[in-house]
């Protein structure tokens, strides 16, 4: 089976601060702040194959990088060192807020999104017939600001515009978490129909129940590094062990 993603040798490094500020005096006297700034890397060498047509889970605990993986996958930021090759169209669908703009409505987000991946008349009107089924969001809601979205309508607006355009690869960052019971499951029920229809899949979530129900493969990220990879059950058992916890099967 050929790759969807490659990576090798990815490392990303990024300036964070090293402590707060006790006074506008201090803030001052260091620059606006960039002499408190200091150089953490944040990936370490990553190797990872993601092929074509799986779905593939990302976990680990907070703070392990899996977030800033996904970013890395989707563009938005640069690794420092390494190589990245990436095959076919790429939808991310992030932390909320992530790649919709809060000052345009829902429906100028659905057309941003079909301009920037270059959709025709056709498509962009097939776009917004299933952001509206899908996302349930009344007219009116769709012509309000996304900055005035609940972070569930924010959801159900981004999981739709993301899935509408039948992506080569889709990226998926805990998002399921918020919304309603039967929103969720809705959004597994579109995650097996674009899996059916060969879309590579990369799921990042704290729940290893929801990895092993829906990913082929997966790996666990500690401390900026890929530390196991392999099929759910194997990256389970390595999970559960970092923390801390026995299984019994």
């Amino acid at each position: 089976m050929s790759s969807a993603i490659e990576l090798r040798g990815v490392q990303v490094d990024l300036l964070v601060q090293r402590h707060g500020f006790q006074s506008i005096k201090e803030y001052m006297v260091s620059l606006g702040g960039k002499r408190l700034l200091e150089r953490k890397r944040v990936l370490h060498d990553i190797d990872l194959e993601v092929r074509r047509g799986e779905c593939f889970g990302l976990v680990g605990r907070n703070g392990s990088g899996k977030s800033t993986l996904l970013r890395v996958l989707a563009g938005i930021i640069e690794p420092t060192a390494g190589m990245i090759t990436v095959h076919g169209r790429v939808a991310p669908m992030l932390a909320l807020g992530v790649g919709l703009e809060p000052e345009l409505t829902g429906r100028e987000n659905v057309d941003l999104c079909a301009a920037l991946l270059g959709l025709g008349r056709a498509d962009i009107e097939r776009t917004h017939a299933f952001t509206r089924s899908f996302s349930g969001l009344a007219a009116a809601e769709l012509d309000m600001q996304v900055k005035r979205y609940s972070t569930g309508m924010a959801a159900r607006l981004g999981f739709s515009i993301a899935t509408a355009c039948d992506p080569d690869i889709l990226l998926i960052d805990e998002v399921l978490a918020v919304g309603d019971v039967a929103f969720q499951q809705q959004c597994y029920r579109r995650i097996a129909e674009l899996k059916q229809a060969g879309c590579t899949i990369v799921f990042v979530s704290h729940s290893l129940g929801e990895v092993q129900r829906i990913c082929d493969r997966a790996a666990c990220v500690e401390a900026g590094t890929v530390v196991k990879v392999g099929n759910t059950h194997e990256v389970g058992l390595h999970y559960h062990a970092l923390l801390g916890i026995t299984d019994q099967a």
